[in-house]
């Protein structure tokens, strides 16, 4: 025997000379009846007596009975079955038929006829259907709610039915050989197993709607469609007699005893209490009742809070659990305070025994703190809080502080035998092992996982409470600072518990180490790659003494710790520090990593990413820049840090910066870029011209990328550079220079006379043609090329004092390089250089212009004679001509040309410039005579619109005053047919004037 369950007791020693065939109770009123059916047809009433004596316990209401009624010859035959029906306070008789009696005065209700010779029955109270079996017949009747019952169905089988139930709509039937479901609409049967050889079928319902089954001395759980349960067995002492069920026991009586089963899985023994001779077993209220052949016997429930005082003493946790939720509702502090400790004792218990998931399981449900449950790890190192661990408190419970007879019914006994369970750890050697076991970590990293959510959620809470509750602070402090003009040092910020935090930090501290020491290094990882509440020191040690160098770079970088995270990427990538092999450490971590690091602290710490990412823009200077770049650092910061540490860098970042967008950079920077680049070009040149191997058409790409810049870039300043170059080299440098200045001559004199490309001085006049075309007050834009004539027309006027020209230009000018201009200044240069642009082209149309004396000489045949036409470069000129004809103005150019010029060597700048204003002159010609046509065609239509006659007679009269107009001047609409006093229209069109020019006025 586990434990006491019910205690036995006899309520009628001998209540009748006959023997005892049938037994049920009713209850009416508060008070409980035995009706007892004996064997010569009597029927036995018993009751409490009138004045009843005060109860030992509320529980046992059946301690003292007194015979009340007895009706001789009941029945003709013996009974078979009694049952009372509470809902319908009937009394239901199968004796030789089915008799119906009205309770409590056992008034005749109706007697089935049919029923004759029945031998089972089963009855669903919810419907109030009647099932009873005859022979091989079975029928269905219905209580119609008055005196009778109507017959529903009745239908046949193969064999005498030895037992029945309903199980939902339809009825399981226990045949001799088998049981079957049978529909109750069709009578359908469907087979469910074999029945046992040993004893009789018997069918018994659960209050959840299964079924149990019996084969011999096994019980066979299906539900109501017939299917077996898994491990749905109970397995009786013996072939159970009759079954009754009892929530949380299934009552069985067997031929020596009574067996009283757990219904929850896998059934154990409960108890057995011996009665010899029993005939019938039923439930009575909170009671059994068990009829033997002369005596009646109660089996009174102990109280749930004795039995689990038992069971838990016993080691019989699970049975107690399961009883601690039978509690009462109105007992739901003490139902969690015994739930709490049996889970706590059962955790210790399991955990000795090895069974070490199961015991975390327990420990979670029990909501005991974390902190219990880590002090079964001693070698666990937490950090120190202001956590209070209470032991004692947790383990022992004082059970009679909640436990008394009055509420869970404990017997004073039994408080007595309560033992003192809290488990001492012994500090030796062998189970120190145990507990830092796999198992016993793989356990516990389970439990502190399903526990880490909900302490993670308070912590987060809490430390959002305390930022809120510091910035009112800060905000009131600020505000009582500026109005009083005060000192706020007393002050402090609002304190905040931070009992969650601690918690957290104890916990994630825990679990960082258990994954540490069961190898999960990859989950230590996701760990602290999360928000999480790692203490920084023994995390650190931990993680340092296990060259987990990973986890230890995230968990410097979740606690804001970047230059200790960075400080050891750097030591790890150059091989110091570390225990592992060379090349492991060069796998894992390479300079990747460090800018990988970097990226997220651009925005928050940008010198730090600075510092630390000079040391790997030697080896990976694209990812460096672009991290500049994609971190959007400041352009000038960055700049200033690389001209102090990584000079030869500097360019290329200013490169990228440029091409990403050129107007993110300063011009201070672009003025530093090209210094850089004309360094550069000045020094590659001073080589050269040292070992007499310089050359104007030598490109070098620094060069290249200088002529680039100078040409596309805007924003530095032109005379210093102009000023920086040296006077007889680098001539296409010279000629960008001047033409940012708008000295469109000398560059194109350079151009022609000193690099000797014409190319390149036709390409500088199409920059300049296009840039002034898109100019909106342009103005002869292509004088650019009547300068270009010019050059090669007199070739001798333009290179006369031509380095003393360029030196007057760049005296004149401000030679200091400026500082940069952003904003409207930036602008206002732009704009001043466009206007400069269009006055100089301005004076070139004044100097061109034709209306002007012509000498009928060109510039070539000035005072100063020529050297001969071969010092004239005519076919240069013819070339622009004939390339540039739309864009040069013709009467100008063939002003420029010389008499010596023939005709046919103009034909291709001629020919088309012809065919164009021929063209030109056709296309006007016929927008004239459009226009002209468009002009006649409105003429027509205003004739037209003239045309009609409007007639006033006397009684024509204004629409706007009603009145006639007479002889009046009168108005009429362009529909012809309103009219109105012309009067009347004026004031009309000056009422809507002022309407629209006063919008306060309303209608």
């Amino acid at each position: 025997m586990v434990h006491s369950a019910y205690d036995a007791q006899e309520l009628l020693p001998s209540p009748t000379q006959h023997q005892i065939q049938a037994l049920t109770s009713h209850s009416s009123s508060g008070a409980t009846s035995l009706l007892l059916g004996c064997s010569d047809g009597s029927l036995l009433v018993y009751g409490p007596p009138d004045d009843p004596p005060e109860p030992s316990s509320p529980s046992q209401p059946l301690s003292s009975y007194t015979l009340r009624r007895s009706l001789p010859q009941f029945t003709k035959r013996p009974f078979l079955s009694l049952q009372a029906l509470p809902s319908q306070d009937l009394l239901l008789s199968l004796s030789e038929s089915i008799t119906f009696y009205r309770l409590p005065g056992l008034e005749t209700l109706a007697v089935l006829t049919k029923a004759r010779g029945a031998n089972v029955y089963c009855w669903d109270d919810r419907r109030g259907f009647l099932c009873f079996a005859r022979q091989k017949r079975v029928s269905i009747f219905r209580h119609d709610g008055g005196r009778g019952f109507l017959e529903v169905k009745e239908f046949g089988v193969y064999d005498a039915v030895r037992s029945m139930a309903w199980c939902g709509e339809n009825v399981c039937l226990g045949i001799r050989r088998e049981y079957v479901i049978m529909n109750s609409s069709n009578g359908a049967l469907s087979e469910v197993f074999p029945c046992g050889r040993l004893a009789p079928p018997f069918v018994v319902p659960l209050p959840s709607g299964e079924l149990i089954l019996g084969k011999d001395n096994i019980g066979v759980i299906v539900d109501q469609t017939g299917k077996l349960l898994p491990e749905g067995r109970i397995c009786w002492s013996e072939a159970p007699l009759e079954v009754v069920i009892q929530k949380p026991y299934v009552v069985a009586l067997l031929p020596r005893y009574v067996e009283i089963r757990s219904l929850r899985v896998p059934y154990p023994l409960i108890q057995t209490v011996v009665l010899r001779n029993a005939r019938h077993i039923i439930e009575s209220g909170s009671a059994i009742v068990v009829a033997l052949d002369n005596s009646i016997y109660g089996l009174f429930p102990v109280p749930l809070g004795a039995q689990i005082v038992q069971l838990t003493a016993s080691g019989n946790f699970e049975e107690a659990l399961s009883l601690c939720k039978m509690l009462p509702p109105e007992e739901v502090s003490l139902r969690a305070a015994k739930e709490g400790s049996i889970h706590i004792r059962y955790a210790h218990y399991l955990f000795e025994n090895g069974s070490y998931e199961e015991a975390m399981e327990h420990f979670f449900a029990s909501q005991v703190d974390i902190t219990y449950v880590l002090s079964l790890y001693p070698s666990l190192v937490l950090p120190k809080t202001n956590l209070i661990l209470d032991t004692e408190k947790l383990i022992d419970i004082s059970w009679d502080a909640h436990l008394s007879r009055g509420s869970s019914g404990m017997s004073d006994d039994m408080e007595s035998s309560s033992p003192s369970y809290p488990p001492e750890y012994e500090e030796n050697s062998a189970l120190e092992s145990k507990k830092m076991s796999h198992n016993t970590l793989m356990a516990l990293i389970k439990y502190l996982q399903k526990k880490r959510q909900g302490i993670i959620e308070k912590a987060t809470i809490e430390g959002t409470e305390e930022v809120v509750s510091n910035a009112v602070v800060d905000g009131i402090h600020s505000y009582n600072s500026s109005r009083f003009k005060k000192s706020n040092k007393g002050h402090s910020s609002i304190p905040i518990s931070s009992g969650a935090r601690d918690m957290a930090t104890t916990l994630d501290t825990a679990l960082l180490q258990a994954l540490q020491l069961t190898g999960q290094s990859s989950a230590a990882l996701e760990l602290l790659k999360g928000l999480n509440y790692c203490d920084v020191k023994i995390c650190e040690e931990v993680l340092q003494s296990s060259n987990q160098y990973s986890a230890l770079v995230e968990l410097y970088r979740s606690n804001g710790m970047h230059r200790e995270a960075l400080k050891l990427l750097h030591d790890l990538v150059h091989g110091k520090q570390t225990n592992e092999s060379g090349a492991e450490v060069t796998q894992k971590f390479n300079h990747e990593s460090i800018i990988d690091y970097l990226k997220p602290l651009c925005g928050s710490d940008p010198m730090l990413v600075l510092e630390y990412a000079m040391s790997v823009l030697e080896s990976c200077p694209d990812r460096t820049i672009e991290l500049f770049l994609s971190g959007n650092i400041p352009a000038d910061l960055v700049n200033s840090y690389l001209k102090q540490h990584a000079p030869n860098m500097q360019a290329k970042y200013l490169e990228l910066m440029l091409a990403m967008d050129e107007n993110a950079i300063s011009g201070n920077l672009q003025n530093e870029m090209v210094q850089i680049y004309l360094s550069e070009v000045l020094e590659w040149f001073s080589d050269l011209n040292a070992h007499q191997k310089w050359d104007e058409k030598i490109y070098t790409p620094t060069r290249k990328k200088l002529l680039s810049a100078l040409e596309n870039i805007t924003g530095y300043s032109p005379e210093a550079f102009l000023k920086r170059l040296p006077t007889d080299v680098l001539f296409e440098e010279r000629a960008i220079l001047l033409g940012k200045m708008n000295q469109h001559e000398l560059a194109l004199s350079l151009y022609v006379h000193k690099l000797h490309v014409p190319d390149l001085a036709l390409s500088y006049c199409d920059r300049v043609y296009e840039s002034v075309v898109r100019q909106p007050s342009a103005k002869s834009p292509g004088s650019i090329y009547l300068t270009l004539l010019q050059i090669y027309l007199n070739p001798r006027r333009t290179t006369k004092n031509f380095e003393k020209r360029i030196t007057n230009v760049t005296s004149s000018q401000n030679t200091t390089i400026p500082k940069a201009s952003t904003g409207s200044s930036f602008k206002a240069k732009i704009g001043r250089a466009v206007k400069k642009i269009a006055a100089i082209e301005g004076a070139e149309d004044m100097k061109y212009n034709p209306s002007g004396t012509d000498s009928g000489k060109s510039d070539g045949d000035g005072d100063e004679p020529v050297e001969g036409v071969s010092t004239i470069m005519l076919d240069e000129v013819l070339d622009v001509l004939s390339k540039r004809w739309d864009r040069i103005n013709g009467a100008q150019a063939l002003r420029l040309l010389p008499r010596e010029t023939k005709l046919q060597s103009l034909l291709p700048f001629l020919g088309p410039l012809v065919r164009k204003s021929s063209e030109a002159h056709r296309n006007y010609s016929v927008i004239k005579s459009l226009r002209q046509s468009e002009n006649l065609q409105v003429k027509d239509e205003l004739y037209s619109e003239r045309k009609p006659v409007v007639k006033i007679t006397s009684d024509s009269m204004c629409s706007l005053c009603n009145k006639k107009i007479g002889t009046s001047v009168f108005a009429i609409y362009p529909n012809g047919k309103t009219l109105v006093h012309f009067v009347c229209f004026r004031d009309s069109q000056n009422l809507k004037t002022v309407t629209r020019g006063s919008p306060s006025w309303k209608r």
